[in-house]
């Protein structure tokens, strides 16, 4: 019987990597528009290749872009590309379809739910509640509540100590199998692949379940509970 599902955020509740492309790249636009000297595709392929090394959540990947790129940082030219950064940001914060009823129905059905982010504590949170989705929520776990990165186990292990749940009783929902699906086999818990929020394909996915839509979320609960 599924007691509790708990979830990943970015990707999974949300299309992340969708808002950070569009978010960077009309901020490469604005600081070549205020002076920094680069073509525009050139000046994208490296600050994506700088989050590789950074981290996708890096808070000053443009200083250190512009440091790489100009040897030094123009703060002109900053200040217009994370302005513009912001702008866009804001206006692709959306929930995917389906997420914000189908979390409503499994509160109606008694499901704790929770989040199990990488992010630091205050970008998950405003996310959150950019999404209006605040609410829905039991626990939320983010980075700086453990210092571990997923798949390590104390994240999914406090998660579960909030929740007061059992791992058999809990499914994990995400869109990387190597941090998602492995976190939560390593304790016991039923994994569920987001495979609609996936920003790559994966040839094989060790997981219980596999999902397209959120929305089937309702269907595993029902199925688990026969």
């Amino acid at each position: 019987m599924v007691k509790a599902i708990i979830f990943d955020l970015d990707n999974t509740l949300m299309d992340f990597m969708r808002l950070k492309k569009a978010s960077c790249e009309e901020a490469i636009s604005a600081m070549v528009d205020s002076g920094l000297r680069m073509d525009k595709d050139k000046a994208l392929k490296i600050l994506f290749d700088m989050y590789e090394v950074y981290g996708i959540e890096d808070k000053e990947i443009f200083q250190k872009f512009l440091k790489k790129t100009a040897g030094r940082i123009d703060y002109r030219i900053l200040a217009n590309g994370i302005v513009a950064y912001r702008r866009v940001k804001n206006s692709y914060l959306a929930p995917y379809p389906g997420v914000t009823s189908t979390l409503l129905k499994l509160k109606q059905q008694g499901i704790k739910l929770a989040i199990v982010s990488d992010a630091p504590r205050l970008r998950a949170w405003t996310r959150l509640a950019a999404l209006r989705l605040t609410d829905y929520f039991d626990a939320v776990v983010t980075f700086d509540d453990t210092k571990k990165y997923k798949p390590h186990p104390a994240p999914f292990r406090k998660a579960l100590s909030k929740l007061k749940v059992k791992p058999r009783e809990t499914v994990v929902v995400g869109d990387w199998p190597a941090r998602d699906m492995e976190g939560a086999k390593k304790l016991g818990m039923k994994s569920c692949f987001a495979k609609y929020g996936a920003v790559r394909r994966f040839e094989h996915v060790n997981s219980d379940y596999i999902i397209e839509n959120i929305r089937e979320l309702l269907d595993i609960v029902d199925n688990e509970d026969d």
